[in-house]
């Protein structure tokens, strides 16, 4: 009687897909809310007179979401390599404080996080910047990130495909990401119940929002961050201290 061989390898490969569609499942309803933003890129593409390949091109080789906005503008008006190469630092330069929050080091394979560094986004941050994101599995992290790149590509292609067809501009429809970021910041409040952290947050954008207008971002964050890791040091003092 000839017993059958099953390989270590089928349950593992089984997990990591049930925890890659765990993923999908939370990323899903985020990932719809961005797709009017893909659309929208599709449609100022094809309005700009590129060709209708640049949307998915764009999407997938920079995925930069408000920088993809930014540069088909540059792009029409043949602006410097130098403005560009700016332009792009002083807009994705917040991803350098997504660092230090994100759960890079729950994927384990070096290709793959490479992989995820390079599609982390500010919605896929935003999902995994609370305390149980830490105990979530490197396959449901990549889940959550694909669901936001593929969902890119593909809006920004239906649109560009669309043209016309789509208006420029949908009231109310550019308001869903803000709407997204402000439900995520009422259930960290609801998991931290910290008082000042918010308030600091909103105090630095407000501020850097009246005296660095567009610039605001790079200014902001850096002081907020700023006032966490003295706080942070100052608290650790203390407890040495007594």
């Amino acid at each position: 009687m000839q017993e059958s061989i099953i390989s270590p390898a089928a349950p593992v490969a089984s997990s990591r897909t049930r925890e890659a569609l765990a993923g999908v499942r939370i990323a899903l309803p985020a990932g719809i809310a961005m797709a009017p933003l893909g659309m929208a890129l599709g449609v100022l593409i094809s309005q700009s007179g590129l060709p209708w390949w640049t949307a998915p091109l764009f999407t997938a080789v920079i995925f930069a979401g408000s920088l993809e906005f930014l540069l088909v503008g540059m792009i029409v008006a043949a602006a410097p390599l130098a403005s560009v190469a700016m332009t792009t630092l002083l807009v994705n330069f917040r991803h350098v404080f997504y660092a230090l929050s994100f759960p890079l080091r729950q994927i384990r394979s070096r290709g793959l996080r490479i992989l995820s560094t390079y599609i982390l986004c500010d919605e896929a941050w935003a999902l995994t910047a609370h305390p149980q994101a830490r105990t979530w599995t490197g396959a449901r992290i990549l889940g959550i990130q694909s669901v936001f790149y593929v969902n890119w590509v593909v809006s920004a292609t239906i649109g560009v495909l669309a043209g016309s067809l789509i208006p420029p501009s949908v009231m109310g429809l550019d308001f869903a990401i803000t709407a997204f970021f402000l439900v995520l910041g009422i259930d960290a409040y609801r998991v931290r119940r910290s008082v000042p952290i918010p308030l600091l947050a909103l105090t630095c954008a407000l501020f850097f929002a009246v005296f660095a207008g567009d610039a605001m971002i790079l200014p902001a964050m850096g002081v907020f961050v700023a006032v966490l890791l003295i706080s942070y040091a100052w608290k650790g003092w203390r407890a040495r201290r007594g």
